[in-house]
């Protein structure tokens, strides 16, 4: 079992975006799957907490959040999820997060993206990223083991649900997510992968997704989803947002972008949310990081498939 001082000891290299040894990932990954295990599908989330959405590996872009955000362990923060893939720095940025989980497992909250899947970091970069920087698929493995033991949402005060992607025609009530069997890869269908895959769009209730996974969703259908639930807002990720974060149907959701300047050339501002105890909202808006700020990327970067 990783010691305090050990994960200290991970926390402060991964923070130079070193990578630790492979057999220091496989005692990690432990540390944190044992933790996570024991969180529910919804996990149970109090405020002041600062919201966070896509990270696709941009790891100096992380770091300039932390700087905007505050630091880990003096903030509380809870990432939707899509932390790897696109990215230069996909293993170094999940195993910080991953190190931070394990030694402040209550000031941090980790649920899981579409992208904390198997079969999608096998063709947007982190499989092809941990092979290069390890020289095996071993880390990879670790890894992707770890993403079954996400939780799928987060509950902040019991008004405010976050979620990777939407809602499921499957899902009415909060319990519905609660009793759904997680630890496993996502499914191509049904209510885990609707969460991680939908959108929501301007539409009346529910429409077929251009993404071939989840659905559109409208405004209605949300509605009657909160009220149902005794939610207040929404707060989900998934989709670019050029300018950081999107308000929609009458403030009942919200999308939190927060990977800035997207694969290195969209010219977006990312964002993250602020709740404070009163669960009032403050959206902090920031910029990639400067070049300076950056390293240079290993060797190659990944195939540029885009969006």
């Amino acid at each position: 079992m990783s010691s305090s001082s050990d994960l200290d000891r991970h926390i402060d290299k991964l923070k130079k975006c070193e990578i630790i040894k492979e057999a220091e990932v496989k005692m990690l990954c432990k540390k944190a799957r044992d933790i996570l295990i024991d969180e529910p599908n919804v996990q149970v989330v109090y405020s002041p907490i600062t919201i966070v959405g896509d990270i696709h590996g941009q790891f100096y872009d992380l770091k300039e959040l932390l700087r905007v955000g505050g630091d880990i362990p003096d903030t509380n923060y809870l990432f939707m999820g899509d932390f790897v893939d696109r990215g230069f720095y996909s293993v170094e940025t999940f195993l910080l997060l991953l190190a931070l989980k394990a030694r402040y497992p209550d000031r941090i909250q980790l649920i899981r993206g579409n992208h904390e899947s198997r079969q999608i970091t096998q063709v947007y970069g982190f499989y092809d990223e941990c092979l290069r920087k390890f020289g095996s698929v071993n880390v990879w493995r670790y890894c992707t083991d770890v993403f079954d033991y996400l939780a799928l949402s987060a509950l902040v005060e019991g008004k405010v649900l976050t979620v990777h992607g939407g809602l499921s025609p499957s899902i009415n009530k909060l319990d519905q997510i609660r009793s759904i069997d997680r630890k496993q890869e996502v499914p191509h269908d049904g209510a885990m992968c609707d969460l991680l895959w939908s959108d929501p769009e301007d539409i009346d209730g529910w429409g077929l997704s251009p993404r071939g996974a989840g659905y559109l969703f409208g405004g209605d259908v949300v509605q009657q989803f909160n009220t149902t639930n005794k939610i207040d807002l929404i707060a989900r990720s998934h989709q670019l947002v050029m300018e950081g974060y999107k308000i929609m149907f009458s403030d009942s959701l919200v999308t939190v972008w927060s990977a800035p300047n997207y694969c290195y050339r969209c010219g977006n501002v990312a964002s993250i949310l602020e709740l404070d105890e009163h669960l009032d909202k403050n959206y902090k808006i920031y910029e990639a990081a400067p070049q300076e700020a950056r390293g240079i990327p290993a060797k190659k970067p990944t195939p540029d498939y885009f969006l």
